[in-house]
């Protein structure tokens, strides 16, 4: 009796698929998803580029700590490009004191932010990066001020900001 158990129990846990195995899809199912962008470089180049910060925010999808970048009280005129390639992705126009700590912007230049949908915590956010070279920027939520009711909340290392003359 005590053996048919064992049995049993032995078959229907080699019968069980492992969230391991799901992992193994999942990274298969992202290598074969993997976006080209118009400015390709390695991670090595990237990290020589880059200070370290930039390159865990661009590169590995980091969030840098609220209320430390030096953009988040800018209140010049001008664009804020992409730290990695120097893209234009928002105007100092649309930018915006949420009260979240990082700088805000209720709308991009459009076609140089691209996004995917991101559940690293648990639930579905909206991820931006720049459509160019690929670089995580932040997240867009859709809590923010007229007209377009967007806060794209964006990693200031993320961005440099180039003064309008």
């Amino acid at each position: 009796m005590k053996l048919n158990a064992l049995i049993i129990l032995l078959i229907f846990a080699a019968s069980c698929k492992g969230v391991s195995q799901e992992k193994g899809e999942m990274a298969k199912n992202e290598s074969q998803n993997v976006k080209e962008f118009a400015v390709q470089k390695t991670e090595a180049e990237w990290k020589k580029e880059l200070t370290d910060a930039q390159f865990y925010v661009l590169r590995k999808a980091a969030t840098e700590n609220p209320f430390t970048s030096d953009l988040l009280d800018n209140k010049k005129e001008g664009v804020y490009v992409c730290a990695g390639c120097d893209t234009p992705l928002f105007k100092s126009a649309t930018k915006f004191d949420s009260g979240t700590g990082w700088p805000s912007f209720y709308e991009e230049i459009e076609g140089n932010v691209a996004y995917d949908v991101d559940y690293k915590i648990g639930y579905k956010r909206t991820e931006e990066h720049c459509a160019t070279c690929g670089g995580h920027l932040g997240h867009v939520f859709e809590d923010g001020p007229a007209p377009t009711g967007e806060r794209h909340c964006i990693n200031g290392v993320a961005l440099k900001f180039v003064p309008e003359n």
